[in-house]
C-alpha cells in the first residue's frame, strides 16, 4: 500500500518574508513530536509494520554522511495511539503532530482546549429598543506563532486566534491556519511544523452582529469554579456599558459610571475592570454590579491614554502613554508610567520592571506572555512593552531606563528602545510583525 499523501498545516505569510531555504524546526524548548524510539517497547510483539519505517540510516547513507529522512506516514497506528496518549496534555504538540501526514490528522483529536465555544445571545444593535435577531459571542483561543527561521535576518510572529478551517476550499482539508492579509503581496503557504506556538490565553468576540458604536465584549461565569450555565456579559456599546444575564437574556444599560466613554474593558480574577477616556477605571462585580473606583495617582501638567494587561491569574498592569499638554507632541518621545495591581491594599503600585514578560497592547486586545519562552536572538525579549497600533507601521519597544543621548530626559521612565524595529505587517484578521536589529 503506497504511503498516503502528506497534508500540512499552513497559515498564510508574505511570500517575500519567507527564507529562501526554509529550516527545519529547531530543537529549542518545544519537545520533539518525532523522537518515538523510547515507545517502540510499548508495542506487542505483532506489531511487523516498524519494519517498513527506517528508524536509522542505511548503510549507503552512512557511508556517504548523508540524513535519510523516514516517511511518517508509515508508523503503525499502534505506536501513533500510544503517541497520542502521551501528548493529551500539550495541546500544541497535538497540533503540530497533526500536520505530519492524513494519517496522523485523522488519530490525532484535535485539543479540546483550543474549540471554540460559543453563546446565542439576543442582538444589540437597535437597543434601547428590542431586536428580533440573534448575535453569537465565541470564545477564541490566542496564540503567537514564530516561524522557526533561525538564519534569518529577521523574525516574525503572527498573533491571532487558532482554530479547524475544515470549510475553507484549498487543495486538501486544513488541520488549523492562520489567516494574514498583507498589502500588495501574494499569499504563500509554509507549515504549521515551522512554526513554535505559544498560548495567550483567550478572547471573547461578536460573531455576526457588529452594528457602529461596538467597542468590545467581556464574559464572566457566575461560580467560583468558572463552570456551569450561568454567566453574565458586558457590552461596551457606543457611549454606554450594556449587561447581560444569562438567567433573563436581555441587555440592560448599567448606570454610568463615569462621564467620559469606556475605552477598554477586560476582566481579572472573577471581577470586571473598565477604563474611560478622562482616566477613571472602576472594577465592577459581576454579581451585585456595584463598581469601585481604582484611579492611579494624578499626572501633573500631563494626560494618558490608559490600556489594561492581564497575565493569566498572576497580575494585572496598567499601561499609562503620558500626553503632554504643551509644547510639540513628539510620539516617537513619548513615555509610559507602568503599575501593578495590589488588589489587597486595592491600589496601583508603580513598577520600572515586569520581569520576563512581553507585553502587547493594541489590534486584537492586550495581552501578555513570557519571553523566557523563546530562544535567544528571536527579536523580542522581556521586560518591554509593544503597541500594535500605530501611528504607522514602524515601531520600537518600550523599555525602562532607556539612555537617549539627550540631558533633558528623564531616565526613570519607560521610553522607546531603538535596539529593534518592529514593522506591523497586517493588523487584521492577525496581526503579523517582523523584528529586526537595526542597523548602527
Amino acid at each position: 500500500m503506497a504511503p498516503k499523501k502528506k497534508i500540512p498545516t499552513m497559515i498564510w505569510v508574505r511570500k517575500s518574508q519567507q527564507p529562501e531555504n526554509m529550516a527545519k524546526p529547531a530543537k529549542d524548548k518545544n519537545k520533539s513530536l518525532l523522537d518515538c524510539s523510547s515507545l517502540l517497547q510499548e508495542l506487542p510483539p505483532s506489531s511487523d509494520c516498524v519494519s517498513k519505517l527506517q528508524l536509522s540510516l542505511p548503510p549507503t547513507a552512512r557511508k556517504e554522511k548523508t540524513f535519510s529522512i523516514p516517511d511518517w506516514s508509515l508508523l503503525p497506528e499502534e505506536l501513533l495511539n500510544l503517541i497520542s496518549k502521551h501528548l493529551e496534555d500539550y495541546c500544541f504538540d497535538v497540533v503540530h503532530a497533526r500536520s505530519v501526514c492524513t494519517l496522523w490528522r485523522s488519530l490525532f483529536p484535535f485539543p479540546s482546549s483550543l474549540l471554540r465555544p460559543s453563546y446565542s445571545l439576543p442582538s444589540f444593535d437597535k437597543f434601547p429598543r428590542k431586536s428580533k435577531g440573534f448575535c453569537t459571542l465565541e470564545k477564541i483561543p490566542l496564540c503567537l506563532f514564530r516561524i522557526r527561521a533561525p538564519h534569518a535576518d529577521a523574525s516574525e510572529y503572527f498573533l491571532g486566534g487558532i482554530g479547524r478551517d475544515d470549510h475553507m476550499k484549498l487543495p486538501s482539508p486544513l488541520q488549523c491556519s492562520v489567516k494574514v492579509k498583507i498589502p500588495d503581496s501574494d499569499p504563500t503557504l509554509i507549515n504549521m511544523l515551522d512554526c513554535q506556538v505559544l498560548a495567550l490565553g483567550h478572547q471573547y468576540r461578536m460573531i455576526g452582529c457588529n452594528p457602529k458604536g461596538y467597542k468590545g465584549v467581556a464574559f464572566l461565569p457566575l461560580n467560583k469554579n468558572g463552570g456551569g450555565e450561568e454567566f453574565v456579559v458586558l457590552l461596551n456599546y457606543t457611549k454606554n456599558l450594556l449587561m447581560l444575564r444569562s438567567t433573563e437574556m436581555r441587555w440592560m444599560l448599567l448606570e454610568k459610571y463615569s462621564i467620559a466613554s469606556c475605552s477598554d474593558l477586560i476582566t481579572f480574577r472573577g471581577r470586571f475592570y473598565a477604563a474611560f477616556l478622562n482616566h477613571d477605571i472602576f472594577v465592577i462585580d459581576p454579581y451585585s454590579l456595584e463598581a469601585t473606583p481604582l484611579m492611579p495617582s494624578e499626572l501633573l501638567d500631563c494626560g494618558s491614554v490608559n490600556d489594561l494587561v492581564p497575565c493569566g491569574n498572576d497580575e494585572l498592569f496598567l499601561v499609562e502613554k503620558i500626553i503632554p499638554r504643551t509644547g510639540v507632541l513628539y510620539f516617537s518621545r513619548l513615555t509610559l508610567r507602568v503599575s501593578r495591581l495590589d488588589e489587597e491594599a486595592g491600589k496601583w503600585v508603580e513598577v520600572n520592571e515586569i520581569g520576563d514578560r512581553l507585553l502587547v497592547i493594541g489590534n486584537l486586545g492586550n495581552v501578555c506572555y513570557s519571553a523566557k519562552e523563546l530562544p535567544d536572538g528571536c527579536g523580542l525579549s522581556g521586560n518591554s512593552i509593544v503597541f500594535t497600533h500605530g501611528p504607522g507601521n514602524v515601531t520600537y519597544s518600550y523599555k525602562y531606563g532607556v539612555h537617549t543621548g539627550r540631558e533633558e530626559d528623564n531616565l526613570n521612565c519607560w521610553r522607546y528602545s531603538r535596539e529593534k524595529r518592529v514593522t506591523i505587517l497586517s493588523t487584521s484578521p492577525v496581526v503579523a510583525l517582523r523584528v529586526e536589529s537595526t542597523k548602527p
